[in-house]
């Protein structure tokens, strides 16, 4: 890794501390007993610090679109539009499925465990409730209007106007006009498709330069955006809930080092301390913007800077995993089902909770890459395993901080999905570490 990498992951870390370490300070020495100094606190997170952070989140949200059709279209046709892409294709898809039901069996795994739900009381339940009931309205509200998971959400992938679609941030729709474009192509002679390829390849390239000068940015906005949360909720958000929240973020936890470290190591042959210490502003940014999507373009910089792992496998990989391979989310929506579960005293069987984990595993892959994005469809898996979906009122409060949290392994879990495809096509250089 060259200096200026090195230094800009660590820029990006320490943002992440200073505005952590700022924030709770800020909040425990200005907190809501003295409301003159705290609104004006409010008024520093929200309008100057915040708005730092969301400058940084539109640059990056900006050129999400364009990045995601080059690097795809250039990737499936790099890849020639034939056997070779429908090979890849399976593998890609197949470790999808298997690394995110894993992470949703784990999550159930740690609640039947831990029982976290049997730590809280019902009178608190009943006033967190309570006290978030029209944000859980808004989110069934959301869920009814989506219609959940369903046959319907497939026919939607396949765009009517690839245009509405790349417009209105439909990334899925945008993935599967793009794979076309990509395979076509691949298949058309090659004096045909050079113009074609060389105008994507400019794109592609304008728009990571572009990404470049969003991240000189990326110190100021993640701490921006992590100051904001910290200095409005402080520590006060883990007293109430503390049981879940250790569960939810202690998986979290073991899903990204443990078992996305060990796949790296097993299966790519690179070491988890190489893996995590290449990937520092990866996390940092994902773990700051609660978004997939909006980390997407520093994923694809990061596996071709850092891992070398060829364009073509890269292009086709991370867009495709950064919309389907959700492993924190599925892993959450386990966690936060069997927890809700729990709660209300519902006791539910193996055969359900085998259910729940391939629910987990189809609506994260419909969850969109937005902070927050899987909210809505976690409503469905509630009501098809009899729970009461005004429930999620109890955990409105603290999800921000666990969907800052699930996005680290969503985000690593694409990039560590492009090393082992890489490695099993022979594509992946042996590794070394550079002094």
């Amino acid at each position: 890794m060259s200096g200026a990498k090195r230094g800009t992951a660590t820029w990006i870390f320490l943002g992440l501390v200073v505005g952590a370490l700022a924030g709770v300070a800020c909040n425990h020495w200005i907190g809501p007993d003295d409301p003159g100094a705290y609104r004006k606190l409010e008024w520093f997170a929200l309008n100057v610090a915040g708005k730092v952070g969301d400058l940084f989140l539109r640059l990056l949200k900006m050129i999400v679109v364009p990045i995601v059709f080059t690097s795809l279209a250039l990737g499936v046709a790099g890849l020639g539009g034939g056997r070779a892409l429908g090979r890849i294709g399976l593998k890609t898809i197949g470790w999808f499925a298997l690394t995110t039901a894993f992470a949703a069996t784990l999550g159930i795994a740690l609640v039947d465990w831990f029982r976290p739900g049997d730590a809280v009381d019902p009178a608190m339940r009943d006033a967190l409730v309570a006290q978030s009931s029209a944000a859980a309205q808004e989110k069934i509200g959301l869920a009814a209007t989506s219609g959940g998971f369903s046959v319907d959400m497939l026919l939607a992938i396949v765009p009517d106007n690839p245009v509405k679609a790349a417009a209105g941030g439909d990334l899925l729709a945008l993935i599967f006009f793009a794979l076309l474009v990509g395979a076509a192509a691949g298949r058309l002679p090659e004096e045909k498709r050079r113009p074609l390829l060389a105008l994507l390849e400019s794109l592609y390239e304008i728009s990571t330069t572009i990404v470049a000068w969003a991240m000189k940015l990326a110190p100021f906005g993640v701490a921006g955006l992590v100051f904001k949360n910290t200095a409005l909720f402080g520590t006060s958000i883990f007293s109430a809930l503390g049981a879940y929240l250790g569960v939810a973020l202690g998986g979290l936890a073991i899903q990204q080092f443990v078992v996305l470290g060990g796949l790296a190591w097993f299966f790519a042959k690179v070491p988890p301390h190489v893996l995590f210490k290449r990937v520092r502003g990866l996390m940092a940014t994902a773990f700051s913007t609660s978004s997939s999507n909006a980390t997407l373009p520093t994923t694809l910089a990061t596996a071709q800077q850092e891992f070398k792992i060829p364009a073509e496998i890269v292009g086709f990989v991370v867009p495709l995993g950064a919309t389907m391979n959700m492993n924190g989310t599925a892993l959450f929506e386990g966690v936060l089902v069997l927890f809700l579960a729990q709660v209300s005293g519902v006791d539910l069987p193996l055969a359900t909770q085998a259910l729940v984990v391939v629910l987990s595993v189809l609506t994260a892959i419909g969850a969109a890459g937005v902070p927050g994005g899987s909210l809505p469809l976690i409503v469905t898996v509630l009501q098809q395993v009899g729970i009461d979906p005004a429930l999620l009122g109890l955990v409105l409060g603290v999800d921000r901080l666990v969907d800052m949290a699930r996005t680290v392994p969503n985000v690593t879990g694409d990039l560590v999905g492009a090393l082992v495809i890489a490695r099993s096509e022979g594509r992946l250089p042996p590794w070394k570490l550079p002094p």
